[in-house]
């Protein structure tokens, strides 16, 4: 059974979570609070597993609460606001998930933390990491067809609909972009308005944009610093300087 602490200012915010862990029997809620200062409390007496984490709060950012946690627990952070994403994935949190939080994410994440918990105690034992949690079914002529995360290359946005480039094919679904990025894995990221790409499957990169299979994908200004810094982490050689 895993302990788990909501911490959220939005109280709908908490019911919905709390809602949706009462579905799972694995997972048992210590408390939910409505601040980090109230957690802070929680979790002198408490030991936690799993924290679901809203990042903009009042006086204390959970970004910021979270970096000064001494004996951390697992994280998913949980936000209203996209631009978030990349600061929750530096702080190696098992998911971030987009408001409002369908059950279907939600359980998502909660088998890739699952996942991540067996592999700890397992080190020796290959695990696959992401069993149960490694395609989407997606509307095409009236059938649902499944997509598998390790074939899908980038996917891109063309008006109402989206473009789902597969290793072997593309797939033109009708569907939102942002919807469509909320219900993939933590290996897909927003580099651009119209693009997600799956950073497994990048090949090379300049300052201003990455190419997937020769083909070269922008990044968009809004997303390319933070973005740069999270996917090359690595000192700069004299050839990055040109």
């Amino acid at each position: 059974m895993y302990k788990c602490l909501i911490i959220d200012d939005e109280e709908l915010a908490r019911e919905i979570i709390q809602t949706h862990l009462a579905q799972l029997d694995d997972f048992e809620l210590v408390a939910s609070c409505s601040s980090a200062i109230e957690a802070i409390k929680i979790l002198q007496h408490e030991n936690v597993d799993l924290l679901f984490l809203d990042i903009e709060m009042p006086v204390l950012k959970g970004t910021d609460f979270f970096k000064n946690i001494i004996n951390k627990p697992k994280v998913i952070f949980i936000t209203a606001y996209r631009d978030y994403a990349l600061d929750g994935f530096e702080l190696n949190a098992v998911d971030y998930l987009l408001k409002p939080v369908t059950f279907g994410r939600f359980f998502n994440a909660l088998e890739k933390f699952k996942i991540q918990q067996q592999i700890v105690i397992n080190k020796d034992v290959p695990v696959s990491p992401y069993p149960n949690v490694n395609h989407i079914f997606v509307t095409k002529n009236r059938k649902k067809v499944k997509i598998v995360f390790d074939n899908i290359l980038y996917v891109e946005s063309i008006k109402d609909y989206i473009k789902i480039h597969l290793v072997n094919e593309s797939v033109m679904v009708k569907f939102s972009i942002s919807v469509f990025e909320n219900e993939l894995d933590s290996r897909f990221i927003r580099i651009h308005r119209s693009y997600i790409i799956n950073r497994d499957k990048i090949t090379a990169y300049t300052k201003h944009d990455v190419e997937i299979e020769k083909i070269e994908l922008p990044f968009g200004e809004s997303y390319k610093k933070r973005l740069f810094n999270l996917l090359f982490q690595k000192k700069k050689s004299k050839y990055d300087q040109q």
